[in-house]
């Protein structure tokens, strides 16, 4: 999580999730590719040729990246409005429209709640962060309080 406080800025991502993913991609990308390198012909007659040692070192590479999707969410907040940036897709909700800041029991992320019982997810505030979750949470909804029209009505 970092804070500008000369531009009041928050950019928040997830902690605990980068130490799992990175590493299980590294070992993706390992594992098929020292597979693809010893894989040259079996003790059943079939031959591998290098087409397929680098096929198989192509689906490493492609299993790692997806795995790598895992660490793309991100919140970038400011006087503006919210950035969420999710797995997939990312959307800015300005500050007008946000309603609360939450982060509901047994929750595994946080969420910004809008008019008419909508929600958008704030999965780079996980509970599995812990304290760093906390944290973020009590910067976003200050930021809330500062930005947000009628916030306090």
């Amino acid at each position: 999580m970092t804070v500008t406080s000369a531009t009041d800025t928050l950019v928040i991502r997830p902690h605990k999730v980068r130490l799992v993913v990175i590493p299980v991609a590294i070992a993706l990308v390992v594992v098929f590719v020292v597979v693809a390198v010893l894989l040259k012909s079996g003790s059943t007659g079939v031959q591998f040729g290098a087409v397929d040692q680098f096929s198989l070192a192509a689906i490493g590479v492609a299993l790692a990246c997806g795995s790598l999707v895992f660490i793309r969410p991100r919140v970038v907040a400011d006087a503006d409005g919210v950035e969420v940036r999710n797995a997939l897709f990312g959307q800015k909700v300005p500050w007008a429209l946000i309603r609360a800041v939450s982060f509901p029991d047994g929750a595994p992320w946080a969420r910004l709640d809008l008019p008419q019982d909508e929600y958008v997810p704030v999965v780079a505030i996980q509970a599995w962060d812990g304290e760093k979750a906390v944290l973020a949470i009590r910067e976003l909804r200050a930021l809330h309080r500062k930005y947000a029209v009628g916030a306090g009505e």
